[in-house]
């Protein structure tokens, strides 16, 4: 396992730089398009609503088929998307090019949690899911601090260049690697198998709580992300490369995380984290409300990224346990929450900020993501 788990973090790897690499340079974007910055903020949601929507599909797939597979064949759509955002003549050819990416990569993590589940023992499983954790958050840092300069030195179409070729490295790797490994034996393509999957995932209680607070906890905290260029900007700061910074306190603070999941686990169990990410995140949206200058959002964005991971990590494992039978669909059932999340982020933070304005919109939010924290502490149980 400790190949196949290494190959599969290096695809996720990749997976989270094509994800986040477009928040820093919205405003690049914009002006080359000759678009409005809310419009190419949307860009996100065009990443991330499709991405949702395959999940039941890619999931049952996942279930019936070699999920290795799936992930390569993904990931080769996912390299091919980027050669066409680096060439599209317009935004219409941009946002169907990030839709198209969305999709594929909605057929690699959540099936690379899927086979974390498979593979690993429940005991263990949280810290294998940190490492794949770790891989992408370290592709969502680099991603976004290595947009942001390229965005700078060589302009927006270079990032999906750099992008594209260091996907087709990571496609190439994988072919290779996988060959090396014993044959998977999937349950194979049976239609009948989709539906009692899905009741069996719905029957398990946990299953609202962790669907509903993935949905929540992505809409408050991703949805931000593609505005932050823009309130940068606002208050001075207008360099790509001092945003994909600021955005990459995210991962780093992630990756800290990932280093410290067993002993967070031994010293403060499962439910007092769960309760702990809820505040963390709660302390972020507050704290950004005060407009700071961007090195201290930068230390608030590693605060996040460290904060996040308590609770939705803890989710994850309990998402893997929701169907054993049918796990390949109960973590697309996850993925597709968490992304639907994403995808209407950006379009209720937008809306919002011009009814309400930034600072009790992110008040709001802040009291919301507290009370998911505190919902799943005490709610989320293991089957007895």
């Amino acid at each position: 396992m400790n190949r196949e788990l290494a190959i599969i973090a290096l695809i996720v790897f990749i997976t989270s730089l094509f994800t986040r690499s477009v928040d820093p340079v919205v405003p690049l974007i914009a002006d080359g398009l000759a678009v409005q910055v809310g419009t190419v903020a949307l860009l996100s949601t065009a990443f991330a609503l499709p991405y949702a929507l395959v999940q039941p599909v890619l999931g049952a797939l996942g279930d019936m088929m070699s999920k290795t597979r799936l992930m390569t064949v993904s990931l080769i759509i996912l390299v091919l998307s980027a050669a066409v955002s680096a060439t599209a003549p317009n935004f219409t050819v941009l946002m169907l090019s990030r839709i198209a990416a969305g999709i594929a990569s909605g057929g690699i993590f959540p099936i690379s949690l899927a086979t974390a589940g498979d593979r690993v023992p429940v005991a263990q499983r949280q810290v294998a899911i940190g490492r794949l954790l770790a891989a992408t958050m370290t592709g969502n840092l680099l991603g976004a601090s290595l947009a942001g300069v390229v965005g700078d030195l060589a302009g927006w179409r270079a990032v999906f260049i750099v992008t594209g070729t260091l996907g087709l490295i990571v496609t190439i790797t994988a072919l290779l690697g996988f060959r090396k490994l014993p044959r998977e034996q999937p349950a194979g393509f049976n239609l009948a198998t989709i539906g009692p999957n899905y009741r069996a995932i719905f029957s398990n209680p946990n299953a609202k709580i962790c669907f509903g607070a993935v949905f929540i906890e992505s809409l408050f905290v991703f949805g931000i992300f593609p505005y932050m260029a823009a309130f940068l900007a606002e208050a001075g700061e207008t360099r790509s490369s001092i945003a994909g910074i600021v955005l990459a306190g995210f991962g780093i603070g992630a990756v800290i995380y990932t280093l410290m999941v067993r002993m967070l686990l031994s010293a403060l169990g499962e439910r007092r984290l769960m309760l702990g990410g809820g505040l963390i995140m709660s302390a972020f949206l507050l704290i950004l409300t005060l407009r700071l200058p961007w090195p201290l959002e930068f230390a608030n964005f590693a605060l996040l990224g460290f904060g996040f991971y308590w609770l939705h990590g803890s989710i994850q494992v309990f998402a893997t346990e929701l169907a054993p039978q049918a796990r390949g669909s109960a973590m697309a059932m996850h993925s597709m929450s968490f992304f639907l999340g994403q995808a209407a982020g950006p379009v209720i933070y937008g809306a919002g900020f011009a009814m309400v304005g930034k600072t009790p919109l992110l008040i709001a939010a802040a009291i919301i993501i507290g009370v998911v924290g505190y919902v799943c502490s005490r709610e989320l149980k293991r089957a007895t």
